[in-house]
């Protein structure tokens, strides 16, 4: 099914063991992506004769012309790392105190990010479907300190950007998608990251595409944009000091990674979505998946699957740990009930989900035959 020498290369991640094939070594629930050597080797050329590794070089410069031409957007910043790029945001933005509406069900960095920044989370509670805050319930939770809405793309799954939208202009309020697991999904015609007052995205060793460490701001305004750039690098230009700013910037080292890694993002969708199709197809409707949008070009970033209870759930858990493969509870616990928050809010349907559910292994060089083991073990 997936052919060629990355076939080949899969093969060699299994062994027989009786009648049944199954890891040599740890199976992950994701895989870093390294492109050939030689190639990275090649900007790693090109900086050491230059002796320019930082402070916004040749090569950062090119990636991030680049990476607006493959989203299709204006704007863009590469920067240190998508926690950074959340906190830029909100500075950015100028939410440097008082409420912003959130989901509880994301990666921490999220919640870490408003708190940083010294505003208190709000959490509105989920939709079960699709995982991502359910935008009926936000007006609620909307009060005279409210500044901003952060929502998160969970999984890549496009959140009910519309509605989102009119709710923020409505009441005034700023937008933020946390765009971490985004990368490349399109909605209604054009790139996910392009809503919103700012998207952040995140770069990762452990994202679809990656800089090893890094990550990105789209601003939907110039002025926005334009205080992104000053923050970024201690909101100074050369030697005029204009705004408070810190050290967010990203090294010529990552840029050349990232621009080794983007020609084959839409290679490693593909392989992506063909393991997650031979999942689907294994394990039928046994178990709750992501659901499909038909204005959605998803970007298959993760597997997850949920469960009746926490209970089946470490069960199959532990029935894998026993394959030498290893899901991981992504994400738990839900973040209202971090034991840092100064009040604790409820969130029974994202409390819930986060007992039940799990991320699959999912890796561009990710065998068939452990898909289909892992299948067999879910069902057994």
């Amino acid at each position: 099914m997936l052919g060629g020498s990355q076939e080949g290369a899969r093969q060699s991640y299994i062994f027989e063991r009786g009648d049944k094939r199954v890891p040599k070594e740890k199976i992950g629930v994701t895989k870093t992506f390294l492109p050939p050597f030689a190639e990275y080797e090649a900007y790693l050329t090109q900086i050491w004769s230059r002796r320019y590794v930082t402070n916004q070089g040749p090569l950062l410069q090119e990636f991030e012309k680049k990476i607006k031409k493959y989203l299709g957007v204006e704007d863009f910043h590469f920067v240190s790392n998508g926690t950074t790029a959340l906190q830029l945001a909100l500075n950015a933005l100028d939410i440097t105190q008082g409420e912003v509406v959130t989901t509880p069900f994301s990666y921490v960095a999220s919640t870490g990010a408003i708190l940083w920044e010294r505003c208190d989370p709000v959490f509105v509670d989920i939709d079960p479907v699709n995982f991502s805050i359910d935008a009926n319930k936000i007006e609620a939770a909307i009060t005279a300190k409210t500044k901003a809405i952060m929502a998160v793309h969970v999984f890549g799954v496009p959140c009910d950007v519309d509605k989102i939208a009119a709710i923020a202009r409505k009441h005034k309020l700023k937008v933020i998608y946390d765009a971490a697991h985004a990368f490349g999904v399109q909605y209604k015609g054009k790139s996910l990251l392009d809503y919103g007052d700012v998207s952040v995205c995140s770069f990762h060793a452990t994202k679809l595409f990656h800089t090893i460490e890094g990550g990105g701001l789209i601003a939907r305004h110039k002025g926005v944009s334009d205080s992104i750039e000053l923050k970024k690098r201690f909101g100074h230009n050369h030697d005029e000091h204009i705004m408070l700013g810190m050290n967010a910037k990203a090294s010529e080292f990552q840029a050349a990674m990232g621009l080794c890694n983007l020609k084959y993002v839409n290679q490693n969708i593909k392989w992506r979505r063909q393991l997650s199709e031979l999942y689907d197809r294994l394990l039928g409707d046994d178990f709750q998946k992501l659901p499909k949008m038909k204005d959605a070009r998803y970007n298959y970033a993760y597997y997850p699957v949920v469960v009746k209870n926490e209970a089946t759930l470490l069960r199959h858990m532990k029935a894998l740990n026993n394959e030498n493969v290893f899901p991981r509870r992504y994400f738990y616990p839900s973040l209202n009930t971090l034991p840092y928050l100064k009040s604790q809010q409820r969130a029974p349907i994202s409390e819930d989900i986060a007992r039940r559910i799990m991320c699959l292994p999912l890796y561009a060089d990710l065998s068939p035959d452990i898909v289909t083991n892992i299948c067999e073990v879910l069902h057994k």
